[in-house]
């Protein structure tokens, strides 16, 4: 159909165009009309290709991106965040109730925390002197105290920790005993005894909530000795204690620190004991200081004094 009315439209053009050349405006004469049929008949119409191009659709592949894993390594010696921050009930005796030793601290092994610029190298290090004023303000000193401060003296001394680093630590002793307890501290920094933290004790301290964690080992401390009214042997800074989480107090169901339970087992050895004829209990012992191990009555692991109290 389309094919026929393109064909009957050509056949008007040619027609129009016979008349225009014969310079006539009248209708067609019959030999104007058999040209024009003429003309159609031998007239073939191109009908050109109808072409429909479709864009092409490039196809870009990326890549794969590949993220990066990130890997945090924790430190095995790393200290754990609720240290020092979960008070214990308290019992009749005003002491934290004793609770099973968490699992972290069963076999503890802590980083020392830099409270001094540690030593330059692995050699002994040490100094005795007064006590500065900082550090007396920060102490448990107080004009109660029965002792005066120019009979104390402060101490720092190099020692081996947990983590396999040197460290310094502080102390204040009674000035009649300085010299002896830097020896001390040089056998056991000679014997890499770990220690995990030596600091000088503050008041707060003193009268904080118990929990139940502490392991500082440590000498002058303004307080009454463990159930008694009487002063300690540590308020005249002629005692001290090493690693106490490790070598704990026990009498009775009190042990302290209160979650240090796990090392009443004196059988099941771990760094950081104290044991019968060790570096430790040889080390004060050629100074004349007694150890707390050998009591009766109670066992103070920690603790060495002069006069045996």
């Amino acid at each position: 159909m389309g094919r026929q009315r393109r064909r009957a439209a050509l056949i008007g053009v040619l027609a129009v165009a016979a008349l225009s050349a014969a310079g006539c405006s009248s209708p067609v004469d019959g030999t104007a009309a058999a040209a024009v049929e003429s003309a159609a008949a031998t007239t073939t119409l191109a009908v050109a290709p109808t072409t429909t191009t479709r864009p092409e659709t490039t196809t870009t592949s990326s890549p794969p991106v590949t993220t990066a894993a990130t890997t945090t390594t924790v430190s095995p010696f790393a200290r754990p965040d609720w240290l020092g921050t979960r008070p214990l009930p308290l019992r009749p005796d005003e002491h934290g109730e004793v609770q099973p030793t968490p699992p972290e601290l069963v076999d503890r092994r802590i980083e020392t925390p830099d409270v001094l610029p540690p030593p330059n190298g692995d050699e002994f290090a040490s100094t005795v002197g007064p006590i500065p004023a900082d550090v007396l303000t920060r102490s448990s000193w107080t004009e109660e105290c029965p002792v005066a401060v120019d009979e104390l003296a402060y101490l720092t001394v190099s020692h081996y920790g947990f983590d396999g680093e040197f460290h310094t630590g502080e102390m204040i002793v009674n000035t009649a005993v300085a010299e002896d307890v830097v020896e001390v501290f040089r056998r056991l920094h000679e014997a890499r005894f770990p220690i995990e933290q030596m600091r000088v004790i503050t008041k707060e301290e003193i009268d904080a909530p118990p929990t139940g964690d502490w392991n500082d080992t440590t000498s002058f401390v303004c307080r009454p000795a463990v159930g008694s009214q009487n002063w300690s042997w540590h308020a005249f800074g002629l005692a001290i204690d090493i690693n106490p989480f490790h070598n704990p107090y026990e009498k009775g169901d009190l042990v302290l620190p209160e979650l240090a339970s796990a090392y009443v087992d004196r059988n099941d050895v771990r760094l950081g004991m104290i044991l019968p004829g060790d570096v430790v209990t040889e080390a004060f012992a050629e100074i004349g200081w007694q150890w707390g191990g050998n009591w009766r009555t109670l066992k103070d692991w920690m603790h060495f004094s002069r006069d045996g109290g």
